[in-house]
């Protein structure tokens, strides 16, 4: 064989070493080429293909049959720009007059077969644009969040959404959000990697985990306060109630609302307060609200009724009071009581992981859009921590959270423990910090069998 032979069959190997082992370094390497080359040389086709074309206009058709010569053929949707990314290509593609960006979405499939790519999604970027994301190979099968993410404020990178691209929450912009998944689906893991990302932030951590504290307790220095039994929790809420009244008294009395104050100076919320008077924003994280909302007898059911009075006020007023709420569970519908759907209604953010009935998606995603509802009843169970999350726009896209051990985000608490603010309404419920393990319980001595 020559050496040029030789090395062909080489950089082939290497190829499909490559596609195998890191799909990542194969795209980087020569998926990008090989991908960008079939999309412009098979564009005009498959758009044909996928019936995302328009006829010609009436002028040439007129003047075609004046002259006597062929029909027009259709006009073809023009590409203005294709630009490689990490995970993929973007192609930015202005619409024939008489489109709309429904079609693309709906031929989204279609185009992922003719492209030969693993998913194409899309979005109108404005009136007459549309920007198709392709993404090369499964970002979700192997999670590894880019080296530099765009933090800002109480924004907080979470995931890779299945385009490629990062998945953000903006506390500031979604200020209150439903969490639902079956055991083992990551829901646990989501939540950590909140706490993870939250801990070097200002901004106070409030939990509410009536399994013992079992889940949040580890966090503890990072904590600001915890209840981890329904009675602490009913109290805990209706104390974050009476700081919420306290703030926006506060809010009210530097309003400044008068004929000569510009109108860059009122504000109705803590953002526009100034810096040594705003109080510190405090996330409410409940871990499972099926453990606040059941109850066995007339003593349980009273405190069930003032836990979640208090929680719906808390959502449907916290935001400008700078108090945001996280709720966690397996499921979230009216067979929990009087006031859930009040408070559903107020949750903004909505994420589902695997569930174990269709049902479940439903309460998450019945409101927003069926196909959410379809996408989520699809998550294998070989893929904890994927997601589906919906906007109240009814768009929603899959998402993976990179595995988050407790470990990590102990660590993480632990060393911004400096970061936790005191809030005096809430000193009742600190956490107390543990320094040695507790002993396990004993255990009974194994009984002798007679003879």
């Amino acid at each position: 064989m020559s050496w040029l032979a030789i090395t062909l069959v080489i950089v082939v190997g290497l190829a499909l070493l490559l596609r195998w082992r890191r799909p990542a370094w194969y795209w980087l390497a020569f998926g990008i080429l090989f991908a960008a080359i079939r999309v412009r040389v098979h564009y005009a086709a498959v758009m044909d293909a996928c019936h995302l074309t328009v006829p010609a206009s009436r002028l040439r058709l007129r003047m075609a049959r004046l002259l006597n010569q062929d029909i027009p053929r259709q006009r073809v949707p023009r590409l203005l720009r294709l630009s490689p990314t990490r995970t993929g290509l973007r192609l930015r593609i202005k619409m024939r007059p008489g489109q709309d960006a429904f079609e693309f979405s709906a031929a989204a499939d279609r185009l992922r077969h003719a492209f030969a790519v693993h998913q194409v999604t899309s979005r109108e970027v404005k009136p007459g644009i549309i920007e198709i994301t392709v993404t090369g190979y499964d970002v979700l099968k192997r999670v590894q969040m880019p080296a530099k993410v765009d933090r800002e404020g109480l924004r907080i990178a979470l995931a890779l959404r299945e385009d490629g691209r990062v998945h953000y929450r903006d506390y500031r912009q979604v200020p209150h959000s439903l969490t639902l998944g079956a055991t083992q689906s990551g829901k646990s893991v989501y939540q950590r990697k909140v706490i993870k990302e939250l801990a070097p932030l200002p901004i106070a951590l409030v939990g509410i985990d009536c399994k013992n504290g079992v889940e949040l307790a580890p966090m503890a220095r990072r904590l600001s306060a915890l209840a981890d039994n329904p009675d602490d929790a009913a109290d805990l809420l209706e104390a974050l109630v009476a700081r919420m009244e306290t703030i926006y008294e506060v809010i009210r009395s530097e309003q400044r609302v008068s004929a000569d104050t510009p109108d860059g100076e009122i504000t109705a919320d803590i953002w526009g307060l100034p810096e040594h008077l705003r109080p510190v924003p405090v996330l409410l994280t409940v871990d499972e609200i099926a453990e606040l909302a059941l109850f066995t007898n007339k003593a349980e059911k009273l405190r069930r009724e003032r836990a979640i009075t208090a929680l719906v006020r808390l959502a449907q007023l916290g935001r400008a009071a700078g108090i945001f709420v996280d709720i966690y569970g397996q499921r979230f519908g009216s067979e929990l009581g009087d006031g859930i759907t009040m408070l559903r209604a107020q949750l903004t953010g909505r994420t589902a992981h695997r569930v174990n009935d269709e049902s479940s998606a439903k309460m998450a995603f019945g409101d927003i859009s069926p196909h959410a509802v379809f996408a989520t009843t699809q998550i294998p169970n070989e893929r904890p921590g994927t997601a589906v999350v919906g906007h109240s726009n009814g768009d929603w896209i899959r998402i993976r959270t990179p595995h988050t051990t407790v470990r990590q985000a102990v660590n993480a608490c632990n060393k911004h423990a400096d970061m936790t603010p005191d809030l005096p309404e809430l000193a009742r419920f600190r956490p107390p910090i543990r320094t040695a393990p507790l002993k396990a319980p004993a255990t009974a001595e194994p009984v002798a069998e007679a003879a």
